[in-house]
């Protein structure tokens, strides 16, 4: 059954004005799109290295380019600015491509990932009333054109499907073909009228956010504070152009956009681009003698025992672990192989906090550093309260300021509980402002939301408890957060089976979701049994005694 067309989700909660006017007055926000900043910064070298994968090289000028044919063609191919499209694409040149020519068109992409799958797709399809959807073609385990199929046969709005990685000469629309496609003069126009004509205080990206309820929230990022927070990353960490930022995570995840590609594209440094896997990432940053890594404490143990590792790093000087905590003997032993290792801990509504480069060892192992801009505001706060705990007190980290968001999308009810009375966006995360080896820094002490952060990904357990609970053998069921020594966390489910049903395996559970439409990477890794799950004397189940039991049996 075909679902109704929802309208686009435009509702936005501004920055208040005097915010606004000082962000401006201290250079912070510009008056530029997106894509004006990035030819601002070509035309200053057009020839310097902007953008390598392990297919491609492209300069500034070939990059500006591209994606100014790409935004030609996407209007051609009958898109109008405005226009709401999903992205479900990979680390490649062409997803850079399309990017910055999707706002050079005037619309609007939706930061999905290529591992949603019908549960979350339809979702936020809906949500953001999306018209198109881009996908990865050529993802070798899932065909994501079917699934995009699929998923307009139920949402007919959805009539244009946008490819990358499809084979040359198949009648699907290609961004590869769209890059070859010389704009005419009056197309150029109406791309320089659609910049023109750009609302600075509308949505420029739709991010997602988890959160704990069932279903996501919607970010809307802006330019100017956008671009922002890629500037501020790249003062943060002093790159310069001479810089290369190496990067495998999600590339249209909020960290891949604001702490490698518009940090990068900033500064007129080049961004390194491909999968996290040691045979795709290392040989390329040893190539192109990569100056700055981001990564997950996980993957870079893999790194290490990689042969190719020392050749990778030769010339790394920033090594930024994130995602996950960072243990003290991985900190050590990179240090030991000549690695600066650096610490970032982020959200997508907004702040950042950094350990310093150039902090002692103690701040960079032991915390997440402290903001990166010097309008970014924080209070840590009682939860649920607006009262500020005493100093050095565990609170939740509730913070404001030049590129944190004001209000989640249409969200009015979930703003009054997400936002403090006066505009501090409440994190969720529970943390501690302390003293180490003389300077002021954060530390993060746990969660007031009920996450599970899985090498980034956040899983929202009462989302995934609500699906659990229809299979016809869970009575009740706890998703909670194991630890793993490379993902950070993986999660399992507390099963008490259902009276006369049998006690469904592992596999029942993940082939129940799978049918569901649930991606992956939020299916439970482990499966207890249980008779009946721990509760308090108000009936609330108690998670933290389940944890225990997690830590016991490992």
């Amino acid at each position: 059954m075909s679902q109704p067309v929802p309208a686009p989700a435009t509702e936005v909660v501004p920055y208040p004005a005097a915010f606004a006017e000082r962000y401006r007055a201290e250079g912070l926000w510009s008056d530029d799109t997106i894509p004006a900043a990035l030819r601002r910064t070509a035309e200053r070298d057009p020839d310097a290295l902007a953008l390598a994968t392990p297919t491609a090289r492209w300069t500034y000028g070939e990059l500006v380019g591209r994606s100014e044919n790409v935004a030609a063609g996407l209007l051609a191919a009958g898109l109008r600015p405005g226009d709401v499209i999903l992205l479900q694409i990979t680390n490649t040149e062409h997803a850079v491509a399309a990017w910055y020519g999707i706002l050079r068109a005037g619309l609007l992409p939706v930061c999905t990932l290529a591992i949603h799958r019908r549960h979350e797709i339809g979702q936020i399809a809906t949500l953001t009333g999306a018209v198109a959807h881009l996908v990865q073609a050529d993802l070798p385990k899932f065909d994501l054109v079917e699934f995009a199929g699929e998923i307009a046969a139920g949402m007919p709005q959805i009539a244009t499907l946008l490819t990358i990685g499809a084979d040359a000469g198949s009648d699907l629309l290609r961004i590869e073909d769209l890059e070859e496609r010389r704009p005419t003069a009056e197309e150029r126009t109406r791309l320089d009228e659609i910049e023109a004509a750009t609302d600075l205080t509308a949505p420029a990206v739709l991010q997602l956010s988890g959160g704990t309820t069932g279903t996501p929230k919607v970010i809307p990022r802006l330019h100017p504070e956008y671009w922002y927070n890629g500037r501020a990353t790249a003062s943060i960490w002093g790159l310069t152009a001479s810089d290369r930022l190496a990067f495998g995570l999600p590339i249209v995840h909020n960290a891949g956009i604001a702490n490698a590609l518009f940090a990068a594209h900033a500064v007129g440094a080049a961004i390194l681009l491909a999968t996290p896997a040691a045979d795709s990432l290392l040989p390329l940053m040893s190539a192109e003698r990569a100056t700055w890594l981001m990564s997950p404490p996980g993957v870079m143990r893999g790194y290490l025992a990689d042969d190719g590792f020392d050749a990778a790093f030769a010339a790394v000087r920033t090594s930024v672990l994130t995602a996950a905590v960072v243990h003290r003997p991985l900190f050590d032993e990179l240090e030991q192989r000549g690695v600066h290792v650096t610490q970032a801990f982020g959200m997508t509504e907004g702040l950042f906090l950094f350990t310093r480069p150039d902090a002692p060892a103690e701040v960079r192992a032991g915390s997440v550093g402290t903001p990166i801009s010097p309008c970014d505001e924080v209070r840590l706060l009682e939860p649920g309260t607006e009262r500020d705990v005493a100093p050095g007190e565990s609170g939740e980290l509730c913070v404001r300021g030049p590129y944190t968001i004001r209000g989640y999308l249409t969200e009015p009810e979930r703003n009054r509980e997400a936002f403090t009375s006066d505009g501090f966006y409440r994190s969720g995360d529970l943390a501690r402002r302390i003293e180490i080896a003389g300077q002021q820094t954060y530390i993060l002490s746990g969660r007031t939301k009920d996450l599970i952060n899985r090498g980034g990904e956040k899983i929202n357990a009462e989302e995934m408890e609500s699906l659990l609970v229809r299979h016809p053998s869970v009575g009740e069921v706890a998703f909670v957060a194991m630890p793993d020594p490379r993902l950070g966390e993986r999660a399992c489910a507390f099963v008490a089976v259902r009276d006369g049903a049998t006690a469904p395996t592992l596999r029942d559970l993940c082939d129940f979701l799978d049918a569901e439409g649930v991606a992956k990477f939020k299916w439970p890794e482990r499966i207890e049994i249980v008779s009946a799950l721990p509760r308090t004397t108000i009936g609330k189940v108690q998670k933290r005694v389940l944890r225990e039991r997690l830590l016991d049996a490992s």
